[in-house]
């Protein structure tokens, strides 16, 4: 007996698909995150610096919107890879994200942007639930902690190198971005055309069974029922989603929105009561014996527990998406990094020409009409240093409204000014800050994913969230340490915050995933993966739409953007005290007893 137990916790090595998966993960990450790290400051820039110029609303939406749908998607895309296969799905993949990149660059107004953005989207949620899907199939209890911690080291692998290279090609030009993106996602062509052949489901490998589920469409759809909810659930949901993203759009007040809102939840939760007391009053066989239509069922949750667990989840994603979304903008708006830049400056001077690169030229360009902008009304000041925050120049007011000056009078030239704001204003760019939390993932994720892959998966996630919040909150309080001039400039104090955040990143996100490919069938493991994907649809969604919101009304309005970055670190700390009571007081009741009857059902050994 004790022979049979050792052996099972004997590690098995992974398959030639595991590897294969990760190499392209990282491919595909490093178009993601290539243009995602910088689609803040694309949305938003000038036009004449090559971006959209979009408001702030407007970058909410679709950043909200679109990887909504992305994370959404690998729910029936995942289901269908199970069906269908993985090969074939990555392949599709493929073919709709590789011209989707391209096209990026090659629109300017909104919604030609967001449908071009759409097709990228699809392509990307293809994509996530099969490669998830080949980790879990390719891994077992003995070995599935540090599987996908190699995997989210691959991803952090693409993330990293992603911006590192679109930073520098951005400061050539902005369709290069585009073009690089489209060109990572063609090679991925290459491994699966000619090495990758489909995972089978580790319990199954020995008993032989075949790797293809062979379930009917209308079956797939009916088992996501199943887990979800039903149909009665979703046209509850649905339209109130529908609501909230298309709300930056609608012509409509907040308060008449939640109105609306209110009414169609008041409305289902009493048609729902109905049903269910005519069930037990009616003198008839019970409901569930009998067929029923489906507007005519109550609202019923699927796997409740799970989708407990998902809802919480949204919460954690919420807040994570601002470091990648929101953190971009308020380094560009408010934080001055020159303390970086000076230390750069003794350490590695030569590394300044690519980490804070000014476009002198352009500027320059620019300089003469901020001139005549000051000289026409010297009360535009503030919003002249905005504008030169595009050009990665923050200055004193003072020292600006002189610069301005002397050149409105001709007593500098515009290329001169330029040069020397550049040496001596310039700032790091903000996409290379946000890329250390990738570089501190790829050192240090596998080695933590080592230590705590034998600890629970909850209380893990509860900790790393503590530390995500806080991450967050370092992160606003630098603007702070810029405003008072302290030695521990505001570079420093953003790059701890971004630091403490990418170690609680570390602790809770694989172990999120983790959680869920254990509970998963063998051969569902791709659909439940999918399931996993609401909370991060979910998460977008919310995310893109309070980042849109918040830095408009905390940091453009009322310029206390510490407030904003509070709001996020409370979302997260409120995450971690739901799963605290997820975990220690669900874990004793019926809730808790359904789960573990699917973590049987999923593992019959």
């Amino acid at each position: 007996m004790t022979e049979v137990h050792a052996k099972t916790r004997t590690a098995k090595p992974f398959g030639r698909a595991f590897y294969l998966a990760n190499g392209m993960e990282i491919f595909e990450r490093l178009a993601w995150y290539g243009f995602f790290s910088l689609s803040s400051l694309y949305l938003t820039s000038p036009r004449s610096q090559g971006g959209l110029g979009f408001s702030d609303q407007e970058r909410g939406f679709l950043q909200g919107m679109i990887p909504f749908l992305l994370y959404l998607l690998p729910v029936l895309t995942g289901a269908l890879a199970d069906r269908y296969g993985y090969r074939r799905m990555f392949l599709l993949s493929f073919c709709l994200m590789a011209p989707g990149y391209f096209l990026l660059g090659q629109v300017q107004s909104f919604w030609p942007f967001f449908s071009v953005f759409l097709l990228v989207a699809v392509g990307a949620a293809c994509f996530k639930p099969v490669v998830v899907g080949t980790v879990g199939r390719s891994s077992d209890d003995s070995n599935r902690g540090l599987a996908f911690g190699v995997f989210y080291t691959m991803v952090n692998i693409g993330g990293f190198l992603g911006p590192l290279v679109a930073g520098y090609l951005r400061a050539i030009s902005w369709d290069l971005v585009f073009l690089m993106s489209s060109f990572w996602i063609l090679l991925n062509f290459i491994p699966a055309l000619l090495w990758y052949r489909e995972p089978q489901p580790v319990s199954t490998q020995n008993a032989g069974a075949a790797t293809a589920d062979q379930r009917s469409l209308r079956q797939v759809l009916l088992d996501m029922q199943s887990v979800l909810g039903n149909g009665r659930l979703a046209l509850l949901v649905l339209p109130l989603l529908l609501l909230l993203m298309f709300s930056p759009r609608l012509p409509l007040s907040p308060a008449l929105m939640l109105a609306i809102a209110l009414s169609w939840l008041v409305l289902n939760l009493l048609w729902s009561a109905w049903q269910r007391f005519r069930a037990t009053t009616a003198d008839t066989l019970p409901v569930s014996c009998q067929p029923q239509p489906w507007y005519r069922q109550p609202i019923r949750l699927g796997h409740r527990p799970f989708v407990v667990y998902l809802l919480i989840l949204t919460g954690f994603f919420t807040a994570y998406m601002q470091l990648f979304i929101t953190l971009p903008l308020y380094l560009r708006d408010f934080v001055d990094t020159a303390d970086l830049v000076r230390s750069l400056s003794t350490i590695a001077p030569g590394t300044l020409d690519y980490l804070a690169a000014v476009n002198v030229p352009q500027l320059a360009t620019a300089l003469p009409l901020m001139a005549q902008q000051y000289l026409a009304d010297p009360s535009q000041l503030p919003d002249i240093a905005r504008q030169l925050a595009h050009y990665k120049i923050q200055l004193p007011l003072a020292d600006l409204a002189t610069g301005l000056q002397q050149l409105s009078q001709a007593s500098r030239d515009a290329m001169q000014l330029a040069q020397q704001w550049a040496q001596v204003y310039r700032q790091i760019n903000p996409e290379y800050i946000v890329n250390l939390g990738f570089l501190s993932i790829v050192l240090c994720q596998i080695a933590i994913s080592q230590l705590i892959q034998r600890w629970p998966a909850l209380p893990v996630l509860v900790g790393g969230t503590v530390l995500l919040s806080l991450g967050l909150l370092l992160c606003g309080l630098s603007v702070q340490v810029s405003i008072a001039g302290a030695m521990l400039g505001g570079g420093m104090l953003v790059i701890a915050g971004v630091l403490l955040f990418s170690v609680g990143e570390m602790v809770a996100s694989p172990k999120s995933q983790e959680y869920v490919a254990a509970i998963a069938p063998p051969r569902q493991t791709a659909m439940y993966m999918g399931y996993y994907f609401v909370a991060m649809a979910l998460g977008n969604l919310f995310a893109g739409l309070l980042s849109g919101w918040s830095y408009s009304y905390f940091g453009q309005t009322l310029r206390q953007p510490l407030l904003m970055w509070a709001l996020y670190a409370l979302i997260a700390g409120l995450t971690a005290i739901a799963l605290l009571w997820f975990h220690y007081w669900l874990g004793r009741g019926p809730m808790h007893e359904s789960m573990a009857a699917s973590v049987t059902a999923a593992d019959p050994t």
